[in-house]
């Protein structure tokens, strides 16, 4: 896949909690078209760096350009709606259908999605049409949480940020809904930042891995690289965890 232009941009995006340097004048550019997975220890301002872009966070210094535009320019609802976010917690309203809170974002905008468009995300996300009727509290972790990828999706974004989507799942169904992210991610023509604590799910995803440790972005890396031993220390640290654990599994059967 060709990559023609930047998608993203930090220059010297400074972000401080305190005393705290959460984000310590990171500068990079993320291509259109691109999978980043951003992956570091806990506290390493991975998911900070990630929530400047849809001004979730607002940097002290520096700045984040989306399109060539600095986001502060924008309104923040409307850049939001420009965005799909997928985090965690996943966030569906227990009050509303399936339906209702797909479209949740272009209703807030002042249009209303077809029924057609609520089972085309769907289907997308791999759940029939038939879910559109039913209320969180009768869906699977996995489902709700492909939702939450379906309503990300329902404004058309040209951005997926996604914040540990994955983490509280099963690691079949977490299998499973990564590589469905990353086929609609293929089709869509999407640029996708992922936010992961887990280095395989980051090297089998990710066309570029970006490792962050204190608010610094400590490598910059295709998977093909880090595999073959570069991005430094801290890198190979991470990537020592699955490298372990394949031969560890690979000890079992012999």
């Amino acid at each position: 896949m060709a990559f023609n232009h930047h998608a993203l941009s930090f220059r010297q995006t400074l972000k401080m909690f305190g005393d705290v340097v959460a984000v310590d004048h990171v500068t990079l550019d993320i291509e259109s078209g691109s999978f980043i997975a951003l992956v570091g220890a806990s506290g390493s301002g991975k998911s900070t760096l990630l929530k400047t872009i849809n001004r979730l966070v607002e940097p002290d210094s520096g700045s984040v350009l989306y399109e060539g535009e600095d986001v502060r320019c924008a309104d923040p609802s409307e850049l939001r709606r420009r965005i799909g976010y997928v985090f965690q917690g996943v966030g569906l309203f227990p009050h509303m259908t399936v339906a209702e809170n797909i479209g949740i974002g272009p209703r807030v905008a002042g249009s209303r999605l077809s029924a057609e468009r609520v089972a085309e995300l769907l289907v997308g996300v791999e759940l029939d049409g038939g879910y559109a009727g039913r209320m969180p509290h009768e869906l699977s972790g996995g489902q709700r949480q492909r939702i939450g990828v379906a309503r990300a999706l329902a404004a058309d974004p040209n951005i997926l940020l996604m914040d540990e989507p994955f983490g509280a799942l099963d690691p079949v169904t977490r299998d499973a809904l990564g590589k469905r992210v990353r086929a609609l991610h293929d089709r869509l023509g999407l640029t996708t930042v992922m936010v992961t604590h887990d280095m395989a799910e980051a090297l089998l995803l990710a066309d570029r891995v970006l490792v962050m440790a204190a608010g610094t972005i400590e490598a910059d890396c295709t998977p093909a690289e880090l595999l073959s031993g570069k991005g430094g220390d801290v890198a190979q640290e991470l990537v020592a965890v699955p490298r372990d654990q394949a031969k560890a599994l690979a000890g079992i059967v012999q």
